[in-house]
């Protein structure tokens, strides 16, 4: 448990709000990380053995309250995590991080990276695209994994990729809030860009939610209604599609109407 922030996409980070600002198990920043209790560590064993009851491969979201590949974590955790990856080889785990630069060193430090991982890095913006994605793409090449993903999200602009850099799995969300943190808009244009440029590179495509934030028109909402809502416009050079906040419950996940549920597909 902990991290510190690197980039926008921490400004509402979940892990912050619930671990260090609720509960205070640990303090967010340059401070020691703590490690977490035995029960997690002995969570993928059970995982692995209901997994070969049914026979099938689960996703698992590693390190979800940390960042795997943040050098302020002891390089004897990240082996000890790696070697738990090893022993349930029928998990497929998901190593997200914000270090993508970090990736091939630390990796090489733990002992190499287990088959059944894949890497994946968080990209919100261009600046991010343009120096994150490209360090995935040298992790790929030189640590093999079983496939790469991009988290974008929170999305918070419009995002090129080159094909050349396009990971194999993308998943798309909008912000929400997380305690003092109010969410930014993300504008469904730059989902459906993404989508797009998925299904053009064959990428799997997954969105994970709208966000707290939806594009309206001010034709459909009365009087009283428009007194009563948060309203942002001009967002990302939409203007003429300002954006309401209404929550994320009733933002929901579909895109145009459709629900995209994609993943890659690994190796029985």
């Amino acid at each position: 448990m902990g991290c510190t922030k690197v980039s926008p996409a921490c400004d509402g980070c979940y892990a912050e709000a619930l671990m260090d600002k609720r509960y205070g198990k640990v303090q967010w920043g340059n401070a020691p990380r703590v490690r977490t209790g035995a029960h997690t560590w002995h969570d993928p064993f059970r995982w692995q053995r209901q997994a070969d009851k049914d026979g099938d491969r689960p996703f698992v979201f590693c390190a979800s309250l940390a960042d795997i590949f943040d050098n302020q974590v002891p390089a004897d955790w990240r082996a000890d995590a790696f070697e738990v990856m090893r022993k349930t080889p029928r998990l497929v785990y998901l190593l997200l991080t914000k270090r993508p630069q970090n990736i091939v060193k630390l990796t090489d430090a733990a002992g190499g990276l287990p088959v059944n991982a894949a890497l994946g890095t968080t990209v919100e913006d261009q600046k991010r695209a343009d120096t994150n994605l490209p360090a995935l793409a040298v992790a790929k090449t030189e640590l093999h994994p079983l496939f790469t993903f991009g988290s974008f999200e929170p999305l918070l602009g419009l995002v090129i990729v080159p094909p050349a850099f396009m990971p194999d799995w993308v998943i798309t969300g909008g912000e929400t809030d997380q305690g003092g943190h109010k969410a930014r808009p993300s504008h469904p244009a730059w989902f459906r860009s993404l989508r797009d440029q998925a299904r053009a590179a064959g990428a799997a495509y997954h969105h994970k939610q709208n966000g707290e934030w939806l594009p309206f028109d001010f034709d459909d909402l009365s009087s009283e209604e428009l007194e009563s809502v948060e309203i942002q416009g001009k967002i990302g050079g939409f203007a003429d599609q300002p954006m309401m906040r209404i929550g994320k419950k009733r933002s929901g996940r579909m895109l145009d109407g459709i629900t995209h549920d994609a993943f890659p597909e690994v190796p029985a």
